[in-house]
């Protein structure tokens, strides 16, 4: 979920797959063995590789003559590979993602019940079934979640005299021109091109916008999300803010935020390990419901990840893909992913201890009740691609209205 793309963005990959003369049915040429398959994971932390090689080497030593060959790929330059890998013919046979349904569209995937058992299957919690389903079958196969909360650093609210965290957006400026007078910045934006659309529509659900209206058609430049912008870049341009938010991602954020120079910024689960703790280890910060316009309500938006497994070599590689799917989703494997890397559970049999954590339960709570962008429109990710690249310049010198006008074309070209 760290999702800071440089240049090239997943915008392209509509245009990638027909520009790369991918067929109905068939995402590449590869003469496979049968047992070994590439897996492109991607690098949530610096924890992540370590996890996958240690399960790597498990399941090898499980599965003789199995191999695993892992490609790790961080984030920031997640999008621009996957288009590589679809307009050459040279996809992974399971890749670690946060969109499916372009690839469900076009052929490219197997649906999710070829590739893991039943009792795996049955273990995904119905909420992110649903998600995961193209035209009423399901092709991605639910990894982790997350939802997002706001942060506030407790010795930087003392210090600007603020009781406690805000329930409106006038108590978000409020409060952040009091820490800016105590010497710090305000709110932490990050609307870099790395995850610009999770921080937009953690702003704009709470404004009563979003991405489509009640009939699931693009709404993407309605009223709603024109003020929410407006707001934002208010914000920046009244010094509340760090300095150039276009191009900022949450981990600089926070990493300013466990230093005590940001007081307010909205993060997940994953954030007091991966973010917070490398840099202040007994940080004091609180954690509250996501702020809106009214105060009146507070949604929060879920994200899912999702892994898919392509077809390639007539389906020889289905067998190995199989094995290793169903091995990642045991239940000690996937429990043990989520506690090291700070992500809510995506199976029943994962989900129970995580509650157990105060910190945890906060975002477990959350969950259920969660908007999630509509991840199964194949057009999502060029949707997500146009806001990475160019949202963040609605809240620096362009127009707002300009900006949002320009990604909902990029939607219903798309669409």
């Amino acid at each position: 979920m760290n999702r800071h793309l440089l240049g090239v963005v997943a915008a392209g990959l509509t245009v990638a797959l027909s520009a790369g003369g991918c067929g109905k049915g068939s995402s590449s040429s590869d003469d496979s063995d049968g047992k070994s398959i590439k897996f492109v994971a991607a690098i949530y932390d610096e924890k992540a590789q370590p996890y996958w090689d240690a399960l790597i080497k498990k399941f090898e030593s499980k599965n003789s003559g199995y191999k695993v060959n892992l490609e790790m790929v961080d984030w920031t330059q997640m999008d621009a590979k996957v288009k590589t890998y679809v307009q050459t013919k040279q996809v992974p046979d399971v890749l670690n993602y946060n969109a499916f349904s372009d690839f469900a569209r076009d052929g490219l995937v197997y649906k999710a019940s070829e590739v893991v058992s039943p009792a795996t299957l049955g273990d995904f919690t119905p909420t992110f079934v649903e998600q995961a389903k193209y035209n009423g079958e399901q092709y991605g196969i639910p990894f982790i979640s997350s939802a997002r909360l706001l942060f506030y650093n407790k010795p930087l609210f003392a210090k600007a005299g603020i009781t406690g965290p805000p329930k409106t957006w006038n108590e978000v400026r409020a409060n952040a021109e009091k820490i800016k007078k105590a010497g710090a910045i305000g709110y932490g934006l990050p609307l870099g091109p790395e995850e610009a659309q999770v921080e937009f529509y953690s702003w704009a659900m709470n404004n009563g916008g979003g991405w489509v209206d009640a009939s699931g058609k693009w709404a993407i430049n309605q009223k709603a999300n024109v003020d929410t912008l407006a707001f934002l870049k208010d914000l920046n341009k009244s010094g509340l803010t760090q300095p150039n938010p276009e191009s900022t991602d949450r981990k600089t954020v926070f990493n300013q935020f466990a230093q005590g120079r940001i007081g307010m910024s909205i993060g997940g689960p994953f954030t007091k390990a991966g973010f917070i703790e490398p840099v202040t280890k007994n940080l004091d910060f609180g954690v509250a419901p996501l702020p809106s316009r009214s105060g009146n309500e507070h949604n929060t938006p879920g994200v899912m990840d999702v892994l898919v497994a392509f077809k390639k070599a007539g389906g020889k590689n289905k067998d190995a893909i199989k094995k290793f799917l169903d091995f990642v989703y045991q239940k000690e494997n996937t429990s043990k992913f989520l506690t090291t890397e700070g992500f809510l559970p995506v199976t029943r049999s994962a989900g129970d201890a995580l509650s157990a954590d105060p910190y945890m339960k906060q975002f477990v709570d959350a969950l259920p009740a969660s908007r999630f962008a509509p991840t199964s429109n194949p057009a999502w990710s060029a949707v997500a691609g146009a806001v990475k690249q160019d949202l963040g310049a609605s809240v620096a010198d362009d127009d707002p209205k300009k900006v949002l006008d320009k990604i909902q074309e990029t939607a219903e070209k798309a669409g």
